[in-house]
Formats: C-alpha cells, structure tokens, sequence
C-alpha cells in the first residue's frame, strides 16, 4: 500500500483525497493552509493534517499537488528532491524553465513527475484515440473544441488559456499525435485582470485544432469535434458521449464510462509501481505549457516549432 499525501485541499485536492481513499492508499498527510478545512478531511479519511508540506517530505512516497500554479514547481522540487513521485495538477508549472527545473529533479532522483491533464483519461477521448488510429473518419483534418461555462472564483493566478484551454491543447496534441507548427489567438480581458475569453488556433500544417474557451457563457459546455477526411466524430466530454457518421457507421459509439480522476491517478500509481512513463509525463505537458503561453502572447502569429 503505496504511502501518498495530498497538497493542497481545494476542490481538486479534495477529489484526490476522495479517490486515493477509494484507492485503498495509506492517506499519510493532508496539507492545507486552512486548519478548519484541513482537519475535517483528516478527520474524514484517517489522515494527519498539516499545515506546511514540508512536513510530509519523511512520511510520503508519492504526492499530488494541488496548489496555485504559481507554487507548483517550488512544491514539487522539494518533493521530487526527496526521491517523491509527484501528480502535479495541470498546467506544468508557470514558465518553461520552472517546468525544465521540475523534469530534471524527477530525472536526478530517480522520482516519477506526472501532470494532471485529466481529459486524457476521459474514456470517450481514449476511444475516439482508438478509432482514428483505425481510421474510421480517414485522414483527421479538424478538431475544434468549446470549453465555456461560468468563472470559478477560486482561479486567481492564471487566465483562462493556462486555466482552461490547456485540457484541449493536450487532447488535440494526443488526438493529431504531434505538434502544431504554428499558434494564433486572439484573447480579451472583459471583466478578469487576465484574459478571460480566447480563440486559438494551433496549425499542423495540414491540419488545424481549434480551440474556443471563455468565462462567460451561463452553464458548462465541453465538447469536441473531429472532422476526417471520411467522417466526423462528435464527443461530449462531460457525458462522456460518442457519435460518429461515416459511410458504415451512424451511431452512438458504445463506451464503458469512468470517473477520468479515478483512472489518472490508478495511472500514477500503476507507474510507480511498474516503473512506466506517465502518459502525461513532464515532457509532453511542458510542450502544452509552451503552447499554451505562446498563445497568451499580445502579437501575432508564432511559428512553435
């Protein structure tokens, strides 16, 4: 029974309590600034609750950290420095060279780093990975995505490219299975100090992903689509639906559902336990960093690569 930790008990924190419970890990510590919050989670699930992480570094073999992005990378070098497999929550870190800083401490101390980009453990993305690379819609032309909904308060040191537009900057990366050559946006601050609606466009040359994200739209919308040259496929990530139309098929593609959480950190785990590369190691999540702050650039078009 693997001895994990949690950092930080936001709403995402609180989840991964939840699910390392459901897990059937040895809860070792919850760390929290907030005493009230951290000791009814204690309390909850058998835990310690702590007040300063660093406290957890002789007790943890693994972490996952779930703190504002700007303390991502101080939190997880110290842990990665201590020999501890890390699940850091989405983005990276906040510049790439905090991210180059994190993978070479995880390499020097032989520590697992994965980055929780939870979309691609959603069940319907794996399946529509699956059916391209059987080629059901024929060459994959477009993908275009909306992730808009109201703002969340507790965001406050990011916009919503780093925020939001990141879950579909990794998906489309996973789904294209390469890189963009170019990145256009164009992003505004209406009622948020950073940018609180954006369109981003990433170019594959022959091949485009799409990406529309805001704050403003009065209920949640996260959905994709994918256009090919044979078909096109259309994937709701919160019902986790999948229907495509090609000339042989026309239906709802059948899908064994899961909690996407769930079965990222069963991943981590699994990883430290076998020894495998995360699927969302630092690597791949720092190319979406790139991409992702390239975006939120005021001038025009980038070439990424």
């Amino acid at each position: 029974m693997l001895k994990v930790a949690i950092i930080g008990l936001g709403t995402m924190g609180q989840h991964h309590v939840r699910v390392y419970s459901e897990l059937g890990c040895d809860i070792v510590g919850l760390v929290d600034t907030d005493e009230a919050r951290g000791k009814e989670f204690a309390q909850k699930y058998g835990s310690r609750w702590f007040s300063d992480y660093h406290d957890i570094l002789d007790k943890a073999e693994a972490v996952s950290i779930a703190v504002p992005t700007s303390l991502h990378s101080l939190v997880a070098i110290d842990c990665l420095n201590k020999g501890i497999h890390c699940l850091v929550e989405k983005p990276i870190a906040s510049t790439v060279d905090e991210a180059r800083s994190m993978i070479e401490a995880a390499q020097k101390h032989a520590a697992k780093l994965m980055i929780g980009h939870i979309e691609r453990f959603n069940p319907a993305v794996l399946k529509l990975k699956s059916l391209l690379d059987e080629g059901i819609l024929g060459k994959l032309m477009i993908v275009s995505t909306r992730r808009v909904g109201p703002f969340a308060p507790r965001i406050r040191d990011v916009g919503i490219i780093i925020d939001s537009a990141t879950h579909d900057i990794d998906v489309i990366r996973f789904l294209m299975n390469r890189d963009p050559v170019h990145v256009y946006a164009k992003s505004g601050s209406f009622r948020h100090e950073k940018e609180d609606h954006s369109v981003i466009v990433c170019d594959f040359g022959d091949a485009v992903g799409s990406i529309e994200v805001n704050w403003f739209t009065p209920h949640k919308v996260r959905t994709l689509v994918a256009t090919g040259s044979e078909g096109i496929a259309y994937l709701d990530y919160i019902q986790q639906d999948l229907r495509v139309f090609n000339s042989v098929v026309n239906h709802d593609i059948v899908i064994e559902k899961g909690e996407p959480l769930k079965l990222e950190l069963a991943h981590f785990l699994d990883c430290i336990i076998t020894g495998k590369t995360p699927l969302t190691d630092g690597e791949s999540s720092t190319k979406v960093l790139e991409i992702a702050l390239e975006a939120t650039q005021p001038r025009g078009t980038r070439v990424y690569v």
